[in-house]
């Protein structure tokens, strides 16, 4: 499997093109602030053909440049029902007085062809197998996307805003629910193999064997008695 990514905007949210080799059909992961550039970049560099657009969630950081993406290539956008309010009222998600302050001269709004993510499909896309877990609690419509082992290659989880290296979301925002990011870590990520590579929102790659030992969050809801707690990310 063949990933490309870069931090995109004034959020650093982390945008992937996933493809089974270059030059092949790819699906695009999180278009976020200002990604449409870098996203045509890794297009051209790549030889790669968008045939959908996959949100882990709602907030503006994740879906700012979903209009431009999608309709440059004529492709659908993919997200939960429960965040799709979002996509034309993204102040809503963040709160007003937040909303307002990050909003600025952003430009939101559905693209033409949006499409609902429901918790435990299978989408075949581009030659790719991606299984959707439904995980809120940073969000109340947070998904994560994840492939299969294939050879040598080992599974991967686009953990959107769930889980971090180190950290999870925040879930101080409208629709957060700390109660529920912990279950949703419990029933989404701790079932998965430690050789699992975490593609997350924001910041480093890391993987589910490296976290099941060091992230303090992680090793609360799996029982452990010395998990101390530390401050959440994301936007």
């Amino acid at each position: 499997m063949f990933v490309a990514g870069f931090p995109a905007g004034a959020w650093g949210t982390n945008c992937y093109l996933v493809a089974p080799a270059a030059g092949e059909e790819c699906v695009i992961v999180d278009p976020g602030h200002e990604a449409a550039r870098g996203v045509e970049d890794l297009i051209r560099e790549h030889r790669l053909k968008p045939v959908a657009v996959l949100l882990t969630h709602g907030h503006i950081d994740h879906i700012a440049s979903v209009v431009p993406v999608c309709g440059a290539r004529n492709v659908p956008a993919w997200i939960h029902p429960e965040d799709r309010y979002m996509m034309a009222d993204p102040e809503r998600a963040l709160g007003r007085s937040l909303g307002q302050q990050l909003m600025g001269s952003i430009t939101v709004g559905e693209p033409d062809d949006v499409r609902e993510l429901k918790d435990g499909s299978v989408l075949e896309l581009a030659g790719l197998e991606l299984t959707v877990d439904h995980a809120p609690g940073h969000t109340g419509g947070s998904v994560t996307f994840r492939t299969p082992a294939a050879g040598e290659v080992p599974p991967v989880l686009f953990s959107g805003d769930l889980l971090f290296a180190g950290s999870i979301g925040r879930t101080d925002l409208p629709g957060g629910d700390s109660k529920a990011i912990m279950e949703s870590l419990a029933r989404v990520c701790l079932p998965l193999d430690d050789a699992t590579v975490v593609l997350s929102g924001h910041g480093s790659q890391t993987t589910i064997g490296r976290e099941r030992a060091t992230n303090p969050y992680l090793r609360q809801v799996a029982g452990a008695a010395d998990a101390p707690a530390f401050p959440r990310r994301g936007m």
